[in-house]
């Protein structure tokens, strides 16, 4: 069943209106899409820079972590070098004894107090008046 013939033709004068509106509609769209793009980059270049972060983090972490446990393991190690037991063990390996009582002598100064010399007051301390705490004076 045909409900055209089929020697029926286009009129041959249609002329097609164009739209101005769509030009309006297709900047709007691509200005959106390309807002939504930017932001989907933006939040990923974000999301990728936090990671990186974490990782730079969690390293310093590891570092310090370390490094506490090296300063603790020094700390020992300096406390047991330093002990007076072990410092009594190296003098006596090197021949060393301990003093007696009679070689203290109470009227001998040790050598760093005897060598040590007292502050020198120099001319232009010397020669500038003492402040004055308060110029005014207090009504009353």
């Amino acid at each position: 069943m045909r409900r055209v013939p089929s020697r029926h033709r286009n009129a041959p004068v249609v002329v097609k209106e164009r739209d101005r509106d769509v030009v309006k509609r297709f900047s709007s769209l691509l200005t959106a899409a390309a807002i939504l793009a930017i932001g989907f980059l933006y939040a990923g270049h974000q999301h990728f820079a936090a990671l990186r972060l974490g990782y730079q983090t969690e390293k310093l972490r590891n570092a310090l972590t370390d490094a506490k446990e090296e300063q603790r393991r020094l700390t020992v190690q300096k406390e047991v070098v330093a002990s007076p037991a072990r410092l009594e063990q190296a003098a006596r390996q090197l021949g060393m004894q301990p003093m007696q009582a009679s070689q203290l002598d109470p009227l001998k100064r040790p050598a760093e107090v005897r060598d040590a010399k007292p502050p020198v007051a120099t001319k232009a301390a010397s020669k500038t008046p003492p402040k004055q705490q308060n110029p005014r004076p207090r009504p009353q």
